[in-house]
């Protein structure tokens, strides 16, 4: 059963050739323990805990040449049927759907902009356990120069419901399902990060200070990419790790 209803991000990994370097960073950073799978054909996927309940994934790339990137997991109670979806409005099936052992069903797209995102349907496995607090993922972004036609595109897909929000200078799009906000999105700032795509998916982790998380990640051999600034939500930075994925943090305003 899953922790989230369909269509809400539920879970995210990271895929990366620095696998140890990974399990090592993250820990340190976020406070995390790490539980390996044990089955050989996982490749030594990692789960990071957080008190005893999972927050996120790690495991090595898909392809050798790979860019090392954190991925969003969006609940699904059909992956097959999402993937029709995905086709009929203009995305890309960038791995079908598959089922990972017992755990669950996924499958990996593109919108028609190039972002990546992967669906998850839970079957032992539900995804995250744990959000919104600090050390968990709490907020996912879509960053694309095409704002009209994300928009489009992710109502088709999942029912996303956008609606506009004034942040500063910005234009902000916050993406409704039902009564709650389930993401976000805004064209690139000046400072456009992926290595591979004009367009992409972002993830926010929650922390209690998001100075001295950035300071810590610098220590542990990661780069900041846009030093703490404050939004309306809270305070936020956005941070390279050591191998070069992007991820972001915020110190949420009470």
């Amino acid at each position: 059963m899953a922790s989230v209803p369909s269509g809400t991000p539920c879970w995210a990994d990271l895929a990366t050739p620095g696998l140890d370097r990974a399990r090592r960073f993250y820990p340190e950073l976020f406070g995390w323990t790490g539980r390996v799978d044990p089955e050989p054909e996982a490749g030594g996927y990692t789960t990071f805990q957080l008190d005893g309940r999972a927050v996120a994934g790690v495991g090595p790339p898909a392809v050798p040449d790979q860019v090392p990137i954190w991925s969003t997991y969006v609940a699904t109670d059909d992956a097959d049927l999402v993937t029709g979806r995905v086709e009929r409005a203009g995305g890309q099936v960038v791995v079908p759907p598959f089922e990972v052992f017992d755990r669950g069903r996924m499958a990996v797209f593109s919108d028609p902009a190039g972002a990546a995102f992967s669906v998850w349907q839970p079957m032992a496995f539900s995804g995250a356990e744990v959000f919104d607090v600090p050390g968990a993922m709490c907020w996912t972004e879509l960053v694309t120069p095409d704002t009209d036609g994300a928009r489009i595109f992710y109502e088709l897909v999942f029912g996303w419901q956008p609606e506009e929000e004034p942040m500063g200078q910005t234009s902000y799009t916050g993406w409704r399902l039902g009564d709650r906000m389930v993401a976000g999105m805004m064209p690139p700032r000046e400072e456009a990060f992926a290595a591979d795509s004009p367009a992409y998916w972002t993830l926010y982790f929650s922390v209690a200070d998001a100075d001295a998380t950035a300071a810590r990640a610098a220590e542990l051999g990661g780069t900041i990419l846009v030093p703490p600034r404050d939004i309306p939500a809270g305070r936020v930075t956005a941070l390279r790790d050591p191998d070069g994925a992007l991820f972001s943090l915020i110190a949420l305003t009470p």
